[in-house]
């Protein structure tokens, strides 16, 4: 593409009749567009920076299908600057350089040129050096688009000089309205096929499209020509689920959505939420994650939350993994339904995740002491020379079976890390450890 093409919107103009119906639908004003209020509506940020022609680059951050290249397209025809496309899977940084080396020269003539770098996370830490320069003269204008968190994709010296704006996932009532507007649309959209649609069929769509206007939009195409080859040219439920046949849904298994979904599932169980934690365990599954990291992560929720409350929620979460990986998929998943329920419902108890983070502060706080010498084997003469061994107590050997003896270094005598719940299991272990307490207390009063 030329540096001098013509804008977006002329190039809009002439697409082909057979474009996707998504591309034949792109808004080409800030009226047409619909959703993100939370930038775009009156006041809001990013209206500003449009209304006020703020040159500053930016970040587009959202799921896809919520607008951000054609926001991006927006904004270059509203400030009358020339829009240059790449995407960073198709695209080296050698190239842009060039595109950028020339849009310096045309600043010159007070040209402006808008560079667009779709899925621009792609590009390593050190490509995005390459736009510092350029951006800090205000030879372009950058505008980056994302799918994943800025914070950790991002270089931070380019992300420092750029605004970020969120975009969100349309909603179903958005969905609707653009579904209604490319169904009735004589000129770019189906309004010429004479098709209609149920009022069940776009909540279909909608419901199934997860915020993502394009795939909505690619549904309907589908579903149209579905219903044209029939008389009466209607675009039912089944029809829609036929278009779709399977859900859309968000996931990407190596960016936020892995870790947000992950996260929401152990604090669903770890709240006690069964109802929950099947939810998005379904999600995960559903959406291709591997079915063995979950598995890993559900043996990880019984040592963490249930703990010593419900110390056979391990074995049972052990026997899951085993189950899925001797099953496979869909059939193992049953098991790891049911490991997340009974985890859900488990009595809960942090207290060994928490007794045993206080043992590693300690190791790195303290100096490395050596074994009390009553706690060392003596195998040998000269061990036995040197005192060890001596003191110790064998245990089954005193009353209570437990010795009044320090087993802890000196400069932690008597520190405690383990503080049992009242919870499930636990309960009795607290009692237990009562009662230790209390023998040894006890063989201390008579000394």
């Amino acid at each position: 593409m030329s540096l001098f093409d013509t804008s977006p919107i002329a190039a809009a103009a002439s697409t082909l009749r057979d474009a996707p119906l998504a591309e034949r639908m792109r808004p080409h004003t800030l009226e047409e567009f619909v959703g993100q209020q939370h930038l775009l509506g009156p006041g809001k940020p990013l209206h500003l920076a449009i209304e006020h022609d703020d040159p500053t680059s930016m970040i587009f951050w959202g799921p896809p299908g919520t607008g951000k290249t054609t926001l991006a397209k927006i904004i270059a025809a509203l400030t009358h600057s020339t829009f240059i496309e790449f995407s960073a899977v198709m695209s080296g940084i050698k190239e842009i350089k060039q595109v950028m080396v020339a849009a310096e020269k045309a600043a010159g003539f007070h040209s402006r040129t808008i560079l667009f770098i779709d899925e621009i996370h792609r590009f390593n830490k050190a490509q995005q050096d390459a736009f510092l320069p350029y951006v800090e003269r205000g030879a372009i204008r950058l505008i980056g688009a994302t799918t994943e968190n800025p914070s950790f994709e991002l270089n931070a010296a380019l992300l420092s000089r750029c605004r970020v704006y969120v975009l969100e996932p349309l909603t179903e009532a958005q969905i609707i309205a653009l579904l209604n507007r490319a169904l009735t649309d004589s000129k770019h959209g189906l309004g010429a096929t004479g098709v209609t649609a149920d009022d069940e069929a776009f909540a279909t769509i909608a419901s199934y499209a997860s915020g993502d206007a394009r795939n909505a939009l690619n549904a309907l195409d589908v579903a149209a020509s579905l219903a044209s080859e029939h008389p009466e040219k209607r675009i039912t439920k089944e029809t829609a689920a036929e278009a779709l046949q399977r859900r859309v849904l968000l996931y990407d298994k190596q960016g936020e959505q892995h870790y947000d979904i992950i996260s929401a599932l152990h604090k669903s169980v770890r709240n006690s939420d069964a109802d929950a934690a099947l939810y998005w365990l379904g999600r995960m599954l559903q959406a291709g994650e591997d079915p063995m990291y979950v598995a890993r992560r559900v043996v990880r929720m019984a040592v963490e939350d249930i703990g010593l409350a419900a110390p056979e929620a391990l074995n049972l979460c052990l026997s899951a993994r085993d189950a899925m990986h001797f099953l496979g998929s869909p059939e193992g998943e049953l098991a790891l339904a049911q490991a997340v329920v009974y985890l859900a419902l488990a009595p809960k108890s942090n207290a060994v995740y928490t007794a045993y983070g206080a043992v590693t502060a300690d190791i790195e706080a303290t100096a490395a002491e050596s074994v009390p010498l009553h706690l060392r084997n003596a195998p040998t003469k000269l061990m036995k020379s040197l005192d060890y061994g001596k003191g110790y107590e064998y245990a089954h050997d005193v009353e209570g079976r437990v010795a009044d003896m320090e087993c802890l270094p000196p400069s932690l005598a008597n520190r405690r890390y383990y503080h049992p719940t009242q919870e499930g299991r636990e309960k009795l272990l607290a009692q237990r450890m009562d009662e230790i307490r209390r023998i040894r207390e006890s063989k201390r009063s008579t000394e």
